[in-house]
Parts: structure tokens; C-alpha cells; sequence
């Protein structure tokens, strides 16, 4: 007959260490809460900040607004206001609501994929702090709703390119003109018959261009030439032994002719005062005055012959014209 199995012996204090163990799980799991509470931000002080949009599509509660990328507040509830709107009350923590002030603008962007987004603008952060309880509007951006005014675009300029490309249509006879100004300037004449529009014309140029150069030389050959004439005439007149130097000493001449003559005809005129003076004595008179007479006349033909070899030397001839008194 085998042996009846012996009872196991009884834990001491049982009952106590279940309690013991009871709270200590539950104080484990209220650490856990209250450590879960106060990273969500329950226990934080915060402020209130309300949002004011025309509806609060893309809007969620638990979204996070943003501040240059940083989280700065907590969307808590969103309801419906008197008008008509949507109001979102976001709370915001003391310590990051510095970040906010008067001239800040928030926006709803939504983009193509991902959830929406709340985001703050601060531009001047010198301005006065968002006070609490504050309501601002916010600007919405969802990059959805221009995908129909971009495929509307976008069509019509499919439409412009198919009707530029088009037989017949501008661009192809401007493409066209390229072509034949390409062809003209393939020839013998280059880029001038292009312009020019065929090789006669370009080849008419070209002469034109090797007659003016013809011409030009000549014009430089007759210029040299106008030069060498040119200097040999200042110094035919005006070099040693020209004409201005031949002319010079013909009137340093003419003037000892001209004092010549003066002297005579004060003589003259004594004569004549005492012709007068003295009539007792007229053909003496008479006689003196035919010799001075004489030599007045010698003294006017040398001067006479003196003005025309001045003339013969100067090729600016001019009458001379001497009265006698």
C-alpha cells in the first residue's frame, strides 16, 4: 500500500505578502499614469489659444501646433461657434508661449500626402506677448485644391504647343525662313548672301565694297600728293629766297623809292613858295623847277618799275594808282 502524500507547508504570512504585492502593482501602475500624465503635459501650466477658421476640415484633436518645426502647443477641442465657423482651442505651455506674439499668423497647410499641419509665423519678436484666451484667424493652404487650376493650365498650354506646332502656323514658317537662310548661307558667299538674299546680290556687295577700296587708294595717293605740293609751296613762298623774301626786299626798296619822292616834292613845294614869293625872279624859278620836275619823274618811274616787278613776282597782281599833287 503505498504512502499518502504529505501536505506542503503553509507560506508563512501569506495574506500580507498578496497585499504587499497588490500595492505595489498598483502603485507601479499609478507611477505609470501620473508619469504619463505629466509627459502629456496634464500638470503643465498652459494658456489658451484659439484658432478661428471657416471649417475645421483636416483639423484633429491630439495635433500638435508647431513653431520652426518645434511643438509648441496641443489642438484640445474643436467646436462650432455662434457664427458658423470652426473654433480650435489649442493649449499652449507658459514656457513656450514667449514664442508667440500680437504679429504672429498661424496657418492649416495641407499638402499632398500627410496629415495637415498648424503652424505659427513669428516675424518681430520684440512685439507684445499673446495674451491668453487670444483668437486669431488662420490661414489655410491646401495644395489639393489647385490641381485643378494647374490642369487647366497645363492644358491650355498643351493646346498653345499643338496649335504653334501645327502646319501652317507661325512658328513653322518661321522655322521654314530659318531653313532657307541656312541653305543661302551654305553657298559660296557665306552669311552675306543669307542676309542679302541670294548670291548676285552678295556678289554686287562685294564689288561695291573692292571699287570703294579702289577708291580709297586713290583718294590716299591724291591726299600724298596734295601733301608734297603743299609743302613745296610754303617753300617756294615762304622759304629762303621765295617770293615773300623777294617780296620783302622789293618793299624795303619801294619804301627808300617812296622817302626818295617825299624829299623831292618838299623840295617842290619850297620851290614853288618861292616861285611865288619872288616873281621879279620867275624864269630862274622856272628853270629850278623844270630840273626838280625832272628828278620827280626819274623817281616816280623807278618806282613805277619797282610796283611791276612786284607784280611779276607776286601772283596777287594789282593796279597801282599815284597822284601827283
Amino acid at each position: 500500500m503505498p504512502p499518502e502524500p504529505q501536505p506542503s507547508p503553509l507560506i508563512p504570512h501569506v495574506e500580507f505578502k498578496a497585499v504587499v504585492l497588490l500595492a505595489l502593482m498598483l502603485a507601479i501602475v499609478g507611477g505609470f499614469l501620473l508619469y504619463v500624465m505629466y509627459a502629456r503635459g496634464v500638470f503643465e501650466s498652459t494658456q489658451r489659444l484659439v484658432l478661428i477658421a471657416d471649417d475645421s476640415e483636416g483639423a484633429k484633436v491630439g495635433m500638435d501646433l508647431t513653431f520652426s518645426g518645434f511643438p509648441i502647443g496641443r489642438v484640445k477641442r474643436i467646436e462650432l461657434a455662434e457664427d458658423g465657423k470652426a473654433r480650435i482651442l489649442i493649449d499652449v505651455p507658459r514656457q513656450d508661449a514667449r514664442w508667440l506674439r500680437v504679429s504672429t499668423i498661424f496657418t492649416m497647410e495641407r499638402g499632398l500626402v500627410g496629415d495637415p499641419r498648424i503652424r505659427a509665423f513669428t516675424g518681430v519678436l520684440e512685439d507684445p506677448p499673446l495674451p491668453d484666451g487670444a483668437m486669431r484667424p488662420v490661414l489655410r493652404g491646401d495644395a489639393s485644391a489647385e490641381i485643378p487650376r494647374l490642369i487647366a493650365t497645363m492644358r491650355a498650354l498643351l493646346e498653345n504647343l499643338e496649335h504653334m506646332s501645327s502646319e501652317g502656323s507661325n512658328l513653322s514658317a518661321s522655322l521654314a525662313n530659318v531653313q532657307t537662310v541656312t541653305e543661302r548661307m551654305k553657298g559660296r558667299h557665306g552669311a552675306l548672301a543669307g542676309v542679302l538674299g541670294s548670291e548676285e546680290n552678295a556678289k554686287k556687295v562685294i564689288t561695291a565694297l573692292d571699287r570703294t577700296n579702289a577708291l580709297l587708294a586713290s583718294v590716299g595717293e591724291v591726299s600724298n600728293r596734295l601733301d608734297r605740293i603743299i609743302v613745296k609751296t610754303d617753300e617756294r613762298v615762304f622759304g629762303t629766297a621765295g617770293v615773300m623774301d623777294e617780296t620783302q626786299k622789293s618793299m624795303v626798296q619801294l619804301n627808300a623809292m617812296l622817302r626818295d619822292a617825299r624829299d623831292s616834292l618838299k623840295k617842290a613845294d619850297a620851290v614853288l613858295a618861292e616861285a611865288q614869293a619872288i616873281g621879279a625872279n620867275a624864269r630862274a624859278a622856272t628853270t629850278d623847277l623844270g630840273a626838280l620836275r625832272a628828278e620827280v619823274e626819274a623817281s616816280l618811274r623807278k618806282v613805277a618799275h619797282l610796283v611791276d616787278e612786284i607784280n611779276r613776282k607776286w601772283p596777287f597782281a594789282r593796279d597801282a594808282e599815284l597822284k601827283l599833287p
